[in-house]
């Protein structure tokens, strides 16, 4: 698997209309540009697929809370998140 960035300010013309082409919109000086090159033959359980996230899924990561009871996860959430009363303002 390849990961290729580019400052958009840095494509030469011909190439950024191109790819401007390719993606349906024109690009900003201050935009990167990632292209993800993979093999067709990789399999979907291998590679984590970018798009889960427009698709209304989230990565494996963000299940923090599982197999945790209600109590334990209101223990873990009360040694995260202060509360305003703990801040001195003085």
């Amino acid at each position: 698997m390849d990961n290729i960035v580019r400052n958009v300010r840095d494509i030469a013309p011909g190439d950024r209309s191109a790819i401007e082409h390719l993606v349906g919109h024109p690009l900003r000086d201050d935009q990167r540009l990632v292209i993800w090159i993979d093999s067709a033959t990789t399999s979907n359980d291998q590679v984590a697929d970018p798009s889960a996230a427009s698709q209304g899924q989230l990565p494996e990561w963000c299940n923090v809370y599982e197999g945790l009871s209600e109590t334990e996860i209101a223990d873990l959430e009360r040694s995260i998140v202060r509360s305003h009363e703990s801040r001195s303002l003085a």
